[in-house]
């Protein structure tokens, strides 16, 4: 083919041509627009496919039926016909659900075309699957992850033989046609394939590109995989700058509407640093699809599949994912009716399809980063979509007057309807919530509306809500189960109530007092409570810059426990506003049962002893190498990781399970950390452990990373051991020895 009609080239000139006009830049898009778009009532749909047990048939049915969904997204293939796939097609059309009809080249079709046998087979399926269900179902599609070629098969002139036949079959009968099938965002693809179909006069009605936003781990976040995590501030593409972005480029080649057919995250993708995966999945696709229908741009952005292991909004049970990635071809379904197990996304699902769709949009009301106000209004109610990025928290007495929170219905990302008594107490994180008034009510927020500086949440604790407390100069927010249990915790743990012992009654008195108390939820159990009761002068001047010690370790333990890393579970924190003191402020707990500290068992080790509490060195040292890796992999610079502050228990099997205290130090990042934090952490664990015990604990740490515990690491270890040296012999703790040896003279 001469160079002239190479597609490849043309490709390539289209892209060139793009960039060179300025159009994959969009200053301010990562906005959403100011408000006025009413969002499709078909907004949200999802994918289904087809099990061998016709039961799941009806248990689909079923659950879209309960959901609110009727537009669902099916992808059918010469291989589905007479098959699973057809007697599925054939009960939704009859059950009147709006199909999208994804058309699918088999892939060792795929593979050969342009072959004219390859090109011969499509047009017949193509002609046979249109004369079938083309007047049933409402649209048809073509085009499957195009630009990922390993996984859909085609070539560029494999593709575009592939989409002039099936475009010409849907034209000739009058049906509407979705493509080309773009996956995640790649807008040189979209670009270059639009143009190529352009000159060839095969433009789709509907441009489709599954915008997915799982690579961004949140979907407010910035893009860090366009240009690094340092720049991602430089380009700001966010999820809704991509929606526009797209649908701009479509506009471009004369296809301005924009489908997203299917997105989601994938569970063990969630799981690499949050233990909550299933409830995170469905605060996702909640955030996700609010942010989708205030882009302005997507007519639609539906979910990927319904049933999957991996990604579904239903579980089917663990089974081996299918060689062809489900985005490309969502084949079948694995299982009978009786391993389906319904995920709180779905109730999210419905929750939100319940609400947006078909309603108006009137923009952001939120100006602070990290904090989402959206506001929709429907013929029914005026709704706000409130929530905060992953871990942070906003109080409702912050963003709404009084008047406004008691005339509001609160309910949960589920739908739940929720106590108002409460609900106005709780605090917003990120799991999204909405609040309802009237269609015709008009509510604002308060200036300045923000979040709560400094407060991390644990958010997804069973059966625990956070409430907001503000009380005569008090701050802080307490956990419980209920309004009536947090009052009956206040009834001890109020800050007004809290005064430290004296140093013999407390388990610690030296910088920070410690003491515990009863807990009134369970007679015999305790809780904990810190204070800090003396800090140094040069403290007091470097801390007024940082959140009080009890937030801090309130801070540090929600960010060690959202991360399902062991820690003493907090119940509250409490802090007097505007303190010069610095020490009016409370940290609670529940109190830990512990049988040892590690400091305990590594002194034990570096005696000699073969075994602590009956579990041998090597034991101890795996299991322990294992909770440090989870928490360093899961993004916690611990900064004190002393053996005194890990505390250990022990089960009749050798099992054991660490709880860490004292957090109030802790860094916590969004990724993995790096191997010179990690280090850091380690020279301090390691201090009370002989250097036969360091060399075993950090091989089996280092191996984990797939390194070696090298002379330059261990170097590190020889440096901090200097410093703890000379802090002991000549810095404050030195000087304090030599002073009581010089009174004891």
């Amino acid at each position: 083919m001469p160079a002239r009609f190479d597609p490849r080239l043309r490709f390539g000139l289209a892209v060139a041509s793009a960039i060179v006009r300025g159009r994959f830049r969009f200053p301010g898009g990562q906005r959403p627009p100011a408000g006025g778009h009413v969002v499709d009532p078909a907004f949200a749909g999802v994918g289904v496919a087809a099990a061998a047990d016709p039961e799941v048939d009806d248990f689909i049915v079923e659950r879209l039926r309960a959901a609110g969904i009727r537009h669902v997204r099916v992808d059918f293939s010469g291989a589905d016909e007479g098959g699973d796939g057809e007697r599925l097609l054939a009960r939704l059309l009859a059950e009147e659900f709006r199909v999208t009809l994804h058309l699918v080249q088999l892939r060792e079709d795929a593979l050969a075309m342009p072959d004219e046998r390859a090109a011969a087979r499509w047009r017949a399926f193509v002609s046979r699957t249109l004369d079938r269900y083309g007047a049933a179902v409402e649209r048809v599609e073509l085009g499957t992850t195009v630009n990922r070629q390993r996984w859909c098969g085609h070539s560029l002139s494999g593709f575009l033989s592939m989409w002039e036949i099936g475009w010409h079959e849907v034209r000739r009968r009058g049906l509407t046609l979705m493509g080309p099938g773009v996956t995640d965002f790649e807008p040189p693809w979209n670009v270059g394939m639009l143009a190529l179909l352009a000159e060839r006069g095969l433009l789709p009605d509907i441009h489709t590109d599954n915008l997915f936003s799982e690579r961004c781990t949140e979907p407010e976040r910035f893009d860090h995989k366009i240009l690094g995590r340092r720049l991602v501030r430089l380009h700001k593409f966010n999820l809704i700058k991509k929606a526009r972005l797209l649908a701009r480029l479509g506009a471009d080649h004369g296809v301005p509407r924009l489908v997203s057919p299917s997105a989601f995250w994938t569970l063990p993708r969630i799981e690499r640093m949050l233990p909550d995966s299933e409830e995170k999945q469905a605060d996702y696709l909640t955030r996700y699809m609010l942010l989708c229908a205030a882009s302005g741009a997507l007519e639609r952005a539906w979910w990927g599949p319904l049933i999957c292991h991996r990604e579904g909004l239903v579980d089917n049970g663990e089974r081996p994912y299918p060689a062809l990635e489900r985005i490309t071809h969502y084949a079948s379904v694995e299982g009978g009716r009786g391993d389906l197990r319904v995920r709180p996304a779905l109730h999210a699902l419905h929750a939100f399809a319940a609400l947006v769709p078909g309603a108006c949009y009137e923009g952001r009301l939120s100006a602070t980063e990290g904090l989402e106000v959206h506001a929709f209004r429907s013929t029914r109610h005026l709704i706000h979509a409130v929530w905060t990025i992953n871990g942070r928290a906003a109080a409702l007495a912050d963003l709404y007057s009084a008047d406004d929170l008691a005339a509001a219905d609160f309910r949960s990302r589920d739908g739940i309807p929720e106590d108002a008594r409460e609900a106005s107490r709780v605090l917003v994180g990120e799991s999204p919530r909405y609040l309802c008034w009237p269609a015709s009510a008009s509510v604002e927020l308060r200036p300045g509306a923000a979040l709560l500086p400094g407060v991390a949440l644990a958010w997804h604790r069973p059966g625990c809500r956070h409430f907001h407390f503000r009380e005569r100069g008090w701050e802080g927010i307490v956990v419980a189960g209920s309004l009536d249990e947090a009052s009956r915790l206040l009834g001890v743990i109020h800050p007004d109530r809290l005064v430290a012992p004296s140093r013999e009654a407390a388990l610690r008195h030296a910088r920070n007092a410690v003491w515990t108390v009863s807990d009134p939820r369970r007679p015999e159990a305790k809780l904990v409570v810190k204070q800090p009761v003396k800090m140094y002068f040069h403290k007091k001047l470097l801390d007024r810059l940082k959140p009080s010690k009890g937030l801090r370790s309130w801070s540090g333990t929600c960010e060690l426990l959202r991360r399902g890393i062991g820690v003493a579970v907090p119940v509250a924190w409490f802090e007097w506003r505007g303190d010069t003191t610095l020490m009016r402020n409370f940290y609670v707990c529940e109190h830990v049962r512990a049988d040892f500290a590690v400091r305990e068992m590594f002194a034990a080790f570096a005696r000699g002893e073969p075994t602590f509490a009956g579990i041998a060195q090597d034991s101890a040292y795996r299991q322990l190498c294992d909770y440090l890796h989870r928490m360093h992999g899961r993004g916690i610079f611990f900064r004190d990781l002393s053996g005194g502050n890990i505390l250990a228990s022990a089960t009749d099997d050798g099992t054991l399970t660490f709880s860490l205290i004292d957090t109030g130090r802790i860094h916590a990042f969004d990724t993995p950390l790096s191997s010179g934090r990690r280090l850091a952490d380690m020279v301090r664990i390691c201090n009370k452990l002989d250097w036969h015990g360091r060399d075993r604990l950090m091989s089996l740490y280092m191996t984990r990373l797939g390194r070696r515990f090298d002379v330059w690491s261990r170097l590190k270890f020889a440096l901090y051991d200097l410093k703890v040296w000379l802090k002991r012999s000549i810095g404050r703790r030195g000087m304090k020895r030599l002073k009581a040896r010089v009174r004891g003279q």
